[in-house]
């Protein structure tokens, strides 16, 4: 197998869930009366929205840097944006929609992600982790507001019912810093301290009203571990042709396999065969990634059939921090970040996201796979500006800035003319 891999982490491979064990968040904590939903929709309306999941993941692929390592989870990214747009209204709606692919009906998409958080909650019970203690697999959301902030009660019932989340009480305004500082504290104890510092300083102004968290965790053994003893140093092939000497991990695994024109594909299932890794290895990545959507990747996963295979892959760990807001904003979401409605969400104008932040983490080894990764959506108060809009008869004044003088002045009555 050839040592250059692109990873499909998050399409296919990896789902999250919550759990009862995790931390509470900082603050005031207020939650709805409104008891989370047991498993609401039905199997294909699940796959619908990993469906379309998968495709808004693959678009933003494309948007993202080139060419350097990358780690992100899209249903992290997907999941933290979800709870955005249950607040959205009007044109940041249609344009929140269209961006996420979110093409189901509102309340079929919430119960959608309410039942595929519990359709995951039981994966890898009773298997073990890359660390020897037990598998986890963990996704917690979790809301942080101003005080006196107006929330919606059917929002915060929304958040009870679906995402199993309530409303951390901060103060944004005058402990902007340990606001900031509690939210890190809370996804580094969701994440097992793999994500210490999502929002960096600055994100959280006092203009800040609201940042909605999604938090994930993924610790797993390998079905068939790597033995250590055959791992040995080897060349890597970059993209530029050059090679760098790597520890590459060698091993037997009972998998599944697909060949396709330029490429080779292995699924490396992990401990239960509940999760597994689908191990993509292009001629040519670049090429690759540029033909990538949500359809051949379809294909190459249904394309995977049983085999005995050898593996040889490096052992690697990264990390990337990433934020989202011109990405997202290229892909159609304009006035989310502009002027916003969230009228669903507050009474409340002037608001907009002043950014969506994300880190992952991966680790892979011979024992298997942790991964943690974590999303912010930030809310805060903006300022309108004042509108001059030169569409009717008006005059203008060149002038010097130091001195004053007016070198000309015009008059328009007519652009055509």
């Amino acid at each position: 197998m050839h040592p250059r891999c692109w990873l499909v982490l998050g399409l296919t491979a990896l789902g999250f869930a919550c759990g009862s064990d995790d931390p509470e968040p900082p603050g005031e904590y207020l939650r709805s009366s409104v008891e989370r939903l047991s498993q609401s929709s039905d199997l294909s309306e699940v796959r619908a929205l990993t469906r379309n999941n998968a495709t808004f993941a693959v678009g933003l692929h494309a948007e993202l840097p080139p060419g350097e390592n990358l780690f992100y989870s899209p249903h992290s990214i997907s999941t933290a944006l979800a709870m955005t747009y249950a607040g959205a209204a009007g044109e940041t709606a249609q344009e929140m929609r269209e961006t996420l692919r979110f093409a189901q009906a509102p309340e079929v998409l919430h119960q959608a992600f309410n039942t595929l958080d519990q359709r995951l909650e039981s994966r890898g019970r009773g298997q073990r982790g890359a660390d020897g203690s037990p598998f986890r697999l963990r996704v917690v959301n979790a809301l942080f507001a101003q005080r006196g902030f107006a929330v919606r009660d059917t929002y915060l019932d929304d958040m009870a019912r679906y995402y199993g989340a309530g409303l951390s009480l901060l103060d944004f305004v005058t402990e902007t810093e340990p606001s900031r500082a509690a939210i890190n504290r809370w996804v580094a104890d969701v994440t097992e301290d793999r994500i210490d510092e999502l929002i960096p300083r600055g994100a959280v102004t006092p203009d800040t009203v609201l940042v909605l968290t999604n938090a994930v965790y993924f610790n797993a053994a390998w079905k068939d571990a790597f033995r250590e003893e055959s791992t040995q140093v080897g060349a890597f092939e970059r993209l530029d042709g050059t090679s760098v000497d790597v520890p590459l991990m060698r091993g037997q695994v009972a998998s599944r396999i697909h060949t396709g024109e330029g490429w080779i594909a292995a699924e490396i299932p992990y401990a239960g065969d509940e999760v597994s890794m689908v191990l993509v290895v292009p001629d040519d990545l670049t090429a690759f990634e540029a033909q990538l959507d949500a359809e051949a990747l379809d294909r190459i996963v249904d394309g995977l059939v049983s085999a005995e295979i050898s593996v040889t892959m490096p052992r690697f760990e990264m990390r990337s921090k990433l934020s989202l807001r011109e990405m997202l904003s290229a892909m159609g979401m304009a006035s989310a970040f502009e002027l916003a409605d969230f009228s669903n969400l507050t009474p409340e104008t002037g608001l907009a996201i002043t950014d969506v932040l994300h880190e992952g983490f991966v680790r892979v080894n011979e024992k298997g796979t942790e991964a943690a990764a974590a999303t912010a959506v930030i809310v805060g108060r903006v300022s309108v500006p004042q509108e001059v809009a030169a569409t009717r008869p008006f005059l203008f004044f060149i002038r010097d800035v130091e001195t004053g003088a007016v070198l000309f002045v015009g008059r328009v009555v007519d652009p055509s003319a």
